[in-house]
């Protein structure tokens, strides 16, 4: 399964993101320059974290309009993976893949540590290979992580089982101390209604390997691995089974 890393002027996990999936999964990936609109083939799409264009204006602002992301939005709308880490996950926001809106940190300060969420949902391509209320242990490096929607969105997200990762203590408990930039019901990561766009603030690409931490960080790789293998097996069934 290919895995194409989208590079932004001012990305800064774009090689991260691409070990995790080539030297950690051995999965072939390519990087894709924000000014492209081939996707190489890729069966999935990773938006990594930075400061793309410099985060002016706002986070994932510019970044948004990217000749690249027209062919994500396409790719998206076919049924794509997408996931967007960090800035990834603000330029999503910006495109309008996912809803809700970014704010800075609750305490105006930028935050570079290791957090703890956990998994509310394993009902989408990216948690598949998690269990329900796991807890990881992943780092987040993020000025404007403040998660916020409307009432009436928050609401359709919880309906929707849209809401895939909170901020917890370790022992998965919701607290007002384990919230690190204020996020809006600590939400550290939703999906889309289709499920197959995932935003997070965390960083899972530095999260897959013993040595820097953690390995919480590769379930969410080898989820997107599995769902693709899956779907591939189911495709390669249809066509067998399908008359001549």
């Amino acid at each position: 399964m290919k895995f194409g890393v989208v590079v932004f002027p001012g990305s800064n996990c774009d090689h991260d993101a691409c070990h995790a999936v080539g030297t950690v999964l051995h999965q072939p990936v390519e990087f894709l320059w924000h000014g492209t609109e081939d996707l190489a083939g890729c069966d999935a799409i990773i938006l990594p974290g930075g400061f793309a264009f410099g985060d002016y204006l706002r986070t994932g602002a510019i970044a948004r309009f990217s000749p690249v992301m027209r062919s994500i939005e396409r790719f998206a709308r076919q049924g794509g993976l997408v996931l967007g880490i960090c800035n990834g996950f603000q330029i999503l926001l910006e495109a309008g893949l996912l809803p809700g809106a970014m704010l800075r940190n609750q305490g105006l300060r930028f935050l570079c540590r290791y957090v703890h969420v956990r998994v509310e949902t394993t009902n989408t391509p990216f948690t598949c290979a998690a269990r329900s209320g796991q807890v990881l242990k992943i780092p987040i490096a993020h000025m404007e992580g403040n998660y916020f929607c409307d009432g009436r969105m928050l609401a359709e997200l919880e309906r929707n089982d849209q809401v895939v990762l909170r901020y917890t203590t370790p022992a998965g408990e919701i607290d007002e101390a384990a919230n690190p930039n204020g996020a809006l019901a600590a939400i550290a990561g939703i999906c889309n209604r289709e499920r197959n766009v995932f935003g997070m603030m965390p960083h899972p690409e530095r999260a897959v390997e013993t040595p820097l931490g953690s390995a919480d960080g590769l379930v969410i790789f080898k989820s997107m691995l599995n769902s693709l293998e899956q779907s591939a097996g189911n495709d390669a069934e249809a066509k067998v089974s399908a008359p001549a």
